[in-house]
């Protein structure tokens, strides 16, 4: 094997690791809703406010950590973000004894999950493959990445039930300063200098997306995405708690979407590099929302728990290979980080108001009807509005293709 080609699957490998890892603790923290609840005498939608400004403000710092992964190179961005990540989860701890600690918990660990999750690696992966792999290899890394929460969310409701939620939560803050290590062999390099033909800089590149009509119906269906995500990630064990079922259901189901949902996201990686992009993201969509509504309406018990985990685990980050195989080929690699983090600003805006409206809804009335309802209606407006999106080039990319060299 050449040192390059060593190079570069060494960069699959560790980027799979960072963001399993990263994805996994994430995924896991709505085991610790109840036992939090208990033992720090909070409400529901204080810990649902945490994690819905654990997802703004990774959304919001998504485009900055992208911006300086494609001027610095993705090393520096993810040791640094992995060491804020750790110190967020640690802070939890102490939500009590600091003003707003819970708060501020949640701004450290959003901004860590910046860093360490998709946005950033993802682009060094894109940059690195071959274009007529790249969908197909950004799936395997996204399918890999996502095995963290099959591993990590057992792990946690271990942890939770033989020592406690705060010692589960202090190993969870050292598994995410160990992303440092991991981080440490990546070399990367910024490839600002490799821009985009017609594109004058980071300015242009991004009045082009935000001009660009499939780009922006691209990225309100992403707030679909989110929305729904978060909402099942957060609540589904308190749901099922309320449903009477066993509690270590939830945690076995938040693994299985993580088990479905390498398999998924792969067969959809794959499924990119040979159909329309556009509308298989349509279909992700509209295949989670009658999930959804299938879930409503059977009986809930152990059994159908685990299908809708299964069914939903394959749907989960299927959107990640489609989502970047469209903006690489729409608007080009030199600053696919920023662009990717614009749209992704749009899903975590989503995971917001999922995971706050799930704990207002609750503590308003002590169900969580009409939250599953809502997560109806969007994802059917995400499917249409996925499916009518334009894959057409900015004009400022094709002029300056077309042009004589």
């Amino acid at each position: 094997m050449t040192p390059s080609r060593r190079s570069y699957v060494l960069l699959l490998v560790l980027a799979s690791i960072v963001i399993s890892t990263a994805l996994g603790l994430r995924q896991s923290l709505g085991l610790f809703m109840q036992p939090m609840v208990a033992g720090l005498g909070i409400s529901a939608a204080s810990f649902g406010f945490a994690i819905a400004l654990q997802n703004l403000v990774w959304g919001l710092a998504q485009p900055v950590v992208g911006a300086l992964a494609d001027r610095h190179g993705a090393r520096p961005v993810v040791m640094g973000t992995a060491l804020v990540y750790a110190i967020g989860l640690a802070l939890m701890l102490f939500a009590n004894d600091i003003p707003a600690g819970l708060m501020i918990a949640g701004f450290l660990t959003g901004v860590g999950v910046a860093g360490t999750g998709f946005g950033v690696l993802i682009g060094s992966v894109t940059r690195a493959a071959p274009a007529a792999t790249r969908t197909q290899t950004v799936g395997l890394v996204a399918a890999a990445g996502s095995l963290g929460t099959m591993i990590i969310a057992p792990l946690g409701q271990a942890l939770i039930a033989a020592f406690g939620w705060k010692s589960a939560m202090l190993a969870f803050a050292a598994i995410a300063a160990s992303m440092m290590l991991v981080a440490l062999p990546i070399r990367v390099q910024a490839t600002v200098a490799t821009a985009s033909p017609g594109s004058r800089g980071l300015r242009d590149a991004i009045q082009d997306a935000l001009a660009h009509r499939g780009f922006v119906f691209m990225t309100l269906a992403f707030f679909a995405c989110g929305f729904q995500l978060v909402f099942i990630t957060a609540y589904l064990p308190s749901y099922l708690a309320l449903c009477g079922v066993a509690p270590g259901v939830g945690a076995t189901a938040l693994a299985l979407i993580g088990l479905f949902n390498a398999i998924g996201t792969y067969v959809f990686g794959l499924l990119g590099a040979r159909y329309s992009q556009k509308h298989l993201l349509a279909i992700i969509y509209l295949l989670r929302t009658l999930f959804i509504a299938a879930f409503l309406l059977v009986p809930v018990s152990t059994a159908t728990t685990l299908v809708f985990a299964a069914a939903m685990g394959l749907l989960w980050l299927g959107v990640v290979p489609l989502v970047t195989g469209i903006i690489g080929r729409t608007f080009g690699l030199a600053y696919f980080n920023t662009l990717y983090g614009i749209a992704f600003l749009s899903h975590q805006v989503g995971s917001f108001v999922g995971a706050w409206m799930g704990g207002v809804v609750f503590d308003r009335t002590a169900r969580y009807d009409i939250a599953w309802a809502a997560l109806i209606v969007i994802g059917i407006a995400a499917f249409v509005l996925q499916w009518t999106m334009s894959e057409e080039p900015p004009r400022r990319r094709v002029a300056a293709a077309a042009a004589p060299a």
